[in-house]
């Protein structure tokens, strides 16, 4: 099982060291493992590739490299290798893989002897050297093993001349042979590259979702043991949906952990969350065990109306397994959301003129009324920000202790309220469970700064909000973060361009609240969770169609099988399987989730 930790660099070394030096794992064994992922997630996600020329560095990450390349060798690919340096000053594991590879080139007997008919080596010296082999890049994969974790930016010498060697000669090939695109590809593309480790020119630890200076394109990376922020951050594919993977070799969590420093980051990924949500109802189970949502929110008034938000929200959470789900809506707008589902119960609130949901509705009985065995308040999408809601809202709050998930509308009226924001808070640091999803903009207006503050260091906007205020904080955006109020921060790398539609947020607060209303002794990664689905459905829906096209309720339509779906995949592929941070794995067929439910 692979730690959902994402290790800084020094992390990663230390964790390698302690495998090998605590827990006796050898590090050439761990080479061999990391090989082995290799040579099969690239025979796996590029079945048409029958030309593998490999770009291998001095280094540990040449060594995958090198290891890899003599098993897609072996496995009867033509393989070319371009060593970046002097062989004779590889040392370690790498020198061991470099003494494999040119036993096996040497051992060559053709197409009919037991070894691969084509293996051909070649040391690079300097960038001169690069030129005599431009025949390297009629290829149909190449290997990106120059540089690893241990890289210190700017790329330099032999591997950025390989760069832009790469960049002045490639040649377009017209038939894709990266099997994981979701969508056909009509014009030529280039070679497609599989990075070990990372693309090189890409620093480990950079939170930025672009690196700064040059770096390899990637069509596919495949990293080892745990990811590291880049993984988790970056933009390393050339295209969203292309695979960013995880390849347990041998470390054992307890070197994992043991490598953890003092300051350590505080990061994980969100998806590890899903396998507490995938596990299997008792048999004797009822819908009163699995919470009882209440949407509050919508309006409809003679300047037009939000219906469709609260309706949004409440099927979010009635898909997402809440037990029962009320959506409280002004009595104007009831009609339309009531239509949303059959399943779905109403309740009507008095209006204000704007109608929107009016201060009228606080008296105590109705109150009492209105919130007598609701387990989650989800209140926000498309409330209005009139003063009377407002008061509305203040009151609501104030009269029950639930926990909260507060979105849209509702978030802008605490940013203009700072004691209701100041209280809310209080309640949160007592016990409350309170969670509040902004975009940016949203955060901004809470914390007092422009959206471009917020921007420039999310995961710290992010992480000293929730501290401060003892909210469970979902920052949406590309990469969403869920910053909890211990310092903690998980990471969300499911989600795709398409999703920035009105929508898309409210259906993520009805998930958000029917996961905390189902796991109340785990809200935190119920959170987690939640925000992994709603990215990851979105992911399966616009592999229905197009960015372009993609509505909220597509991803809506797609909840089911992303509960189904599994990122960890370790009935195939390589020898340990793989963990996919990006990009769609193998969705489990029938026989193999019988056998993992009944596991």
């Amino acid at each position: 099982m692979i730690a959902m930790r994402v290790l800084s660099a020094a992390e990663m070394n230390a964790c390698d060291r302690l495998t090998t030096e605590r827990y006796g794992v050898p590090s050439l064994d761990l080479m061999r493992a990391a090989s082995a992922a290799v040579a099969a997630f690239a025979r796996r996600e590029f079945p048409a590739a029958r030309r593998v020329t490999a770009l291998c560095g001095r280094g540990n990450n040449g060594g995958d490299g090198l290891m890899a390349a003599r098993l897609l060798a072996l496995a009867g690919l033509e393989v070319t290798v371009l060593l970046m340096g002097d062989p004779g000053k590889l040392s370690g594991d790498a020198a061991e893989a470099w003494r494999e590879l040119t036993s096996l080139a040497s051992s060559q007997s053709g197409p009919t002897g037991s070894a691969p008919a084509r293996l051909r080596l070649a040391v690079i010296e300097t960038p001169e050297d690069l030129a005599r082999h431009s025949e390297a890049l009629q290829t149909d994969l190449i290997l990106d093993a120059l540089v690893g974790t241990g890289f210190k930016r700017p790329l330099k010498g032999l591997a950025l001349a390989a760069l832009q060697w790469m960049e002045s000669g490639a040649t377009p090939v017209r038939t894709p042979v990266l099997a994981s695109i979701s969508a056909p590809v009509t014009a030529p593309i280039f070679a497609p590259i599989l990075a070990i480790d990372l693309p090189s020119g890409w620093p480990a630890d950079e939170t930025a979702a672009v690196a700064a200076g040059p770096v390899f394109s990637a069509d596919a990376v495949i990293t080892f043991t745990a990811p590291k922020p880049a993984h988790v951050f970056g933009q390393l594919t050339r295209h969203w949906d292309q695979p960013v993977v995880v390849a347990p070799i041998g470390s054992p969590e307890e070197a994992i952990a043991a490598a953890l420093e003092p300051d350590s980051l505080g990061l994980s990924w969100a998806g590890a969350a899903m396998k507490m949500v995938q596990a299997p109802r008792a048999a004797a189970a009822n819908k009163g065990n699995f919470g009882h949502v209440l949407v509050v929110g919508g309006s409809l008034g003679t300047a037009g109306g939000k219906s469709g938000a609260p309706a949004m929200a409440a099927l979010g959470a009635l898909r997402a397994g809440a037990g029962l789900v009320t959506a409280a809506i002004p009595a104007p707008a009831l009609p339309l959301v009531a239509a949303a589902a059959p399943e779905l119960m109403t309740w009507p609130l008095a209006a204000n003129a704007a109608g929107q949901i009016s201060s009228a509705n606080l008296d105590a009985e109705t109150l009492d009324a209105l919130t007598a065995g609701k387990t989650v308040l989800a209140i926000g999408p498309g409330l209005g920000q009139s003063p009377d809601t407002a008061q509305f809202l203040a009151g609501l709050l104030a009269a029950t202790n639930i926990p909260a998930v507060i979105d849209a509308d509702a978030l802008n009226i605490l940013a203009a309220n700072p004691d209701l924001l100041a209280r809310l808070s209080e309640s949160a640091r007592l016990g409350r469970n309170v969670v509040l999803t902004p975009h940016p903009g949203e955060l901004a207006r809470l914390v007092g700064a422009s959206v471009a503050e917020v921007q420039s260091n999310r995961l710290v906007a992010a992480r000293e909000f929730a501290r401060r205020t003892g909210f469970t904080l979902v920052l949406k955006g590309a990469r969403t973060l869920i910053a909890h109020p211990d310092g903690r921060v998980a990471v969300n790398t499911t989600g795709n361009p398409g999703m920035a539609k009105g929508g898309s947020g409210d259906l993520l607060t009805g998930l958000v609240a029917a996961l905390v209303a189902q796991y109340p002794a785990e809200a935190a990664r119920a959170v987690e969770a939640a925000v992994y689905l709603h990215g990851l459905a979105g992911d399966l829906a616009v592999g229905q169609g197009d960015e372009h096209t993609l509505v909220a309720t597509d991803s809506l339509a797609q909840l089911s099988r992303a509960f189904r779906l599994r990122a960890f995949d370790f009935r195939g592929g390589g020898p340990n399987g793989y963990l996919w941070l990006q990009g769609l794995p193998p969705e489990p067929n029938p026989a193999a989730a019988s056998q993992e439910a009944a596991e």
